[in-house]
């Protein structure tokens, strides 16, 4: 089964803890904080599998966390670092963020591997927390905790040629004559119900990628039938055969084919639709009449496109077709990469305060990233720490910004999980 799209939960380590520690040696009677500092949470990484070409094994794992960074200990021994998660997904995979749409890696070169989530920093140990005045600090900062994201995978394959047009033009047929692929085959539509890939190789001796893309008819871009499950696949091409029957056989009129298949890659990406095509008039082993073919020769004048045509059955104009391909080639850029996320609004998160103050049934609630960070460094239960712990709020501004709020003598204000009386 071919699968270009999952999503996944990722989690980059935890640091580990700093400790809590006091030098104790025989003839020592009071020796200084020596906690270590805990380990550097794992970071998640996604790289390139080469020997896969589908996201099916994120069907049945969806969860990947990193391992946390380990605890410090006493004489100053610091906690080993968490190792690092190297997901593999296919060459031609896109991570994105599923909540704000943003592109985190684009994974389109052998070999490459690119950090997705960093792992959360170890906390300090004690001995960090020492001063002149605080010889004896009795607590530790915690590790903080690794990124962690909800994301999307989407498999964009990496063909050089795209075979587009309606279901049963003859797209798989031609795939099969000109290369070694063998896509399933039958005069009825949906026939293919995934890309197809092969290689041509020319008599020039070079070679360029083809796929099959399935599925097209109108309204796909809009989720009708099973185009937009494949569009993404055309993106990555640098050239598109629009293959069309020309033969009359189905009743079809060519021109109109044309227009509606185009309509589609314009609804998708303005981009996508101006990308190069050669028109290819398949079936001209049964076509009917000329008139067909003629109303088509003079749209792809119109429209200053090359027409080729071709009998995928019997093989007539192959040859020259794929001639032609590999010379138009030779003239386009070697990686011309679209990316549709500009149509699509993109989220992003704003950079946060770094706390908050409001009044929520009488009490003050103090909360926000510096304000966690700050809560694990201190030890509620320890006097040297609580005098820590409120020296920042003021350097913060915290306690000014309450003032401000109308906070009195003897109400209650919760920081984070803690609530506290306020003194004058």
């Amino acid at each position: 089964m071919f699968t270009d799209y999952a999503k996944i939960y990722a989690i980059a380590g935890k640091g580990g803890n700093g400790a809590v520690s006091f030098r104790r040696e025989k003839y020592i009677a009071a020796g200084g904080p020596d906690g270590g500092d805990g380990g550097k949470g794992g970071d998640i990484y996604f790289e390139v599998n080469p020997d896969s070409n589908t996201l099916i094994d994120f069907r049945y794992k969806k969860k990947f966390k990193a391992t946390d960074g380990k605890n410090g200990e006493g004489a100053h021994k610091y906690g080993k670092s968490g190792e690092d998660l190297y997901v593999k997904v296919p060459i031609g995979t896109v991570v994105k963020d599923a909540t704000t749409g943003e592109i985190l890696a684009d994974l389109s070169e052998q070999g490459q591997k690119e950090l997705v989530l960093h792992g959360g920093r170890g906390g300090k140990g004690n001995s960090h927390f020492a001063t002149s005045t605080r010889q004896a600090p009795r607590f530790a900062q915690e590790g903080e905790p690794g990124e962690e994201k909800e994301i999307i995978l989407e498999l964009k394959l990496l063909a050089d040629v795209g075979l587009i047009g309606f279901p049963s033009v003859g797209k798989s047929t031609i795939l099969s004559v000109v290369t070694s692929a063998t896509p399933k085959i039958a005069d009825y539509h949906f026939t293919t119900l995934e890309p197809n890939l092969g290689v041509v190789k020319s008599e020039y001796g070079d070679s360029f990628v083809i796929a099959d893309i399935p599925g097209l008819i109108e309204g796909a871009s809009e989720g009708t039938g099973l185009g937009i499950q494949f569009l993404r696949h055309i993106e990555r091409t640098r050239l598109l055969l629009h293959v069309i029957d020309v033969s009359g056989s189905e009743g079809r009129d060519p021109v109109e084919d044309f227009y509606t298949i185009n309509k589609e890659l314009e609804k998708y990406s303005k981009k996508l639709s101006e990308r190069k095509q050669v028109i290819v008039a398949n079936k001209i082993d049964v076509m009917q009449d000329e008139e067909n073919y003629k109303r088509l020769e003079k749209l792809a004048k119109e429209n200053n496109m090359e027409i080729f045509k071709i009998s995928a059955a019997t093989g007539q104009g192959i040859k020259e077709l794929m001639v032609e391909v590999s010379k138009i080639l030779k003239t386009l850029p070697k990686e011309e990469l679209i990316d549709v996320n500009h149509q699509r609004k993109v989220y992003k998160l704003e950079e946060q305060e770094p706390y908050t103050i409001k009044k929520e049934d009488g009490i003050f609630v103090v909360d926000g990233p510096e304000i966690r960070k700050l809560m694990r460094k201190v030890n509620m239960e320890d006097n040297e720490s609580l005098y820590y712990f409120q020296k920042n709020l003021e350097a913060l501004g915290v306690n000014q910004k309450l003032k401000e709020a109308g906070v009195k003598e003897g109400d209650t204000v919760k920081v984070y999980d803690y609530e506290l009386e306020w003194e004058d």
